[in-house]
């Protein structure tokens, strides 16, 4: 049974029904509208408990007519105590939301894109595709692989090897455009009305942002159906903070949790902050920005859901903050050494954003907060070359060992005396 009345445009009202359409005729995004009072009579506690772990056991809550078709064990990913982190940065207690561990791409485009492919499923496509920054680009390729659609992904020629390859490996066909993310969106508008190809991102974008809101829902489950006090989100077109503030207030209205009052913190790079520069305005209006940093699964200088990410944040009393190049390899380096989990360059933003706002009172020490690893390190290995100790290489002697050894406690030594 679909729970889905139809779409309706975020600004103006105006209604639509269900279909692969863009934006409203005053050219605002259009949003799905759901049928609360059915989720009310439907959902509880214990009947999401009973189902698979995976984002489908909140299949209710998500556009589809039926039941999805593939891409099945996505999501309920780990909420992990970081008490280690917790420690270096001075707050009481965090928790990290790992995505880095995902199915079936280790990021969590695997959310949106499982419920675009089956959307689009629905609508009879057969051949999907994306505009992305790299991690989209995995999910789209490795999820119509398994559903048997074509996939076209079109990215930044200067993206990182690893995000190349791991699209390329499942026979999506690559376009690899010379300019920045921006660029390459404004193009697959284009080619989305001419070819009439399920792009995620375009004509399926409002099916596809729900996807982000089953992360939101882990996040309440996992802490024993309650709301953080405060999650940290990294953004790049602004999607998945607007769909974890939405997705909180959908736990509350039909009662799977108590109200509480939960603060959005978005974080950005310096070198691509259209967002949280306007928060700092206190202004939800954005100026885009030409990206440059190292952070490119974040770096979209013109976010389609700016606006109401920033306006999402400012409503719920949080804040936004960007960090430099250097500071997302500190933060990177310091999640890895304390929680022994590795994530990417976007993990790196969220972590030292987080240290800043810690620092700053922006964030208090004394709530539990949720930061977002939203991919893999693994996908970004280019952003540490340089940065760390690779170690040395010895002969296979015991007395070389030794030396070694010796030469290591030498400092320690020193600062004894």
């Amino acid at each position: 049974m679909s729970y889905v009345k139809g779409l309706r445009c975020r600004e103006c009202g105006k209604a639509y029904a269900v279909a692969p359409r863009v934006v409203c005729d005053c050219l605002a995004p259009l949003e799905v509208v759901y049928d609360v009072e059915g989720w009310k009579k439907t959902l509880t506690r214990q009947k999401i408990e009973s189902r698979a772990p995976n984002m489908w056991r909140y299949r209710e809550m998500f556009p589809l007519d039926g039941e999805p078709v593939c891409s099945r064990w996505v999501g309920f990913t780990p909420l992990v105590e970081a008490p280690r982190l917790a420690e270096a940065l001075g707050a009481r207690k965090l928790w990290i939301k790992n995505d880095a561990v995902n199915s079936p791409t280790l990021s969590f485009k695997d959310r949106v894109v499982a419920v675009a492919i089956n959307k689009a499923i629905e609508f009879g496509f057969k051949t999907v595709a994306c505009a992305s920054t790299g991690n989209l680009a995995n999910s789209v390729a490795a999820h119509a692989a398994a559903a048997g659609l074509d996939a076209y992904v079109f990215i930044p020629e200067d993206l990182e090897e690893a995000k190349i390859l791991g699209s390329a490996v499942y026979g999506a066909k690559l376009i690899k455009i010379r300019g920045n993310y921006d660029q390459v969106n404004r193009l697959c508008s284009q080619i989305a009305n001419d070819y009439g190809w399920g792009f995620v991102n375009v004509n399926l974008r409002a099916f596809y942002g729900e996807g982000s809101k089953s992360l939101a829902y882990e996040v309440a489950e996992q802490l024993g159906w309650r709301l953080p006090p405060a999650i940290v989100v990294p953004m790049a077109g602004g999607s998945l903070i607007t769909r974890v503030g939405k997705a909180f207030q959908e736990f509350i209205e039909i009662g799977l949790v108590q109200p509480a009052p939960f603060k959005l913190i978005g974080a950005q790079a310096t070198g691509c902050s259209p967002i949280t520069s306007a928060v700092k305005r206190g202004t939800p209006e954005y100026e885009p920005q030409k990206p440059s940093t190292i952070a490119r699964s974040l770096a979209i200088g013109n976010p389609a859901d700016g606006y109401y990410a920033a306006r999402s944040i400012m409503t719920s009393g949080g804040a936004g903050e960007d960090v430099t190049d250097d500071e997302i390899v500190d933060g990177m380096k310091l999640l890895a050494e304390t929680e022994g989990i590795f994530g990417e360059t976007a993990a790196g933003v969220t972590i030292a954003v987080t240290r800043k706002l810690l620092q700053h009172g922006k964030i208090s020490r004394d709530d539990e907060t949720v930061l977002c690893v939203t991919g893999n390190g693994l996908k970004t290995l280019d952003a540490l070359e340089g940065k760390l100790d690779l170690g040395v290489s010895i002969r296979p002697r015991i007395e070389e060992f030794e030396a070694l050894v010796a030469r290591a406690e030498q400092p320690a030594a020193a600062n004894v005396g």
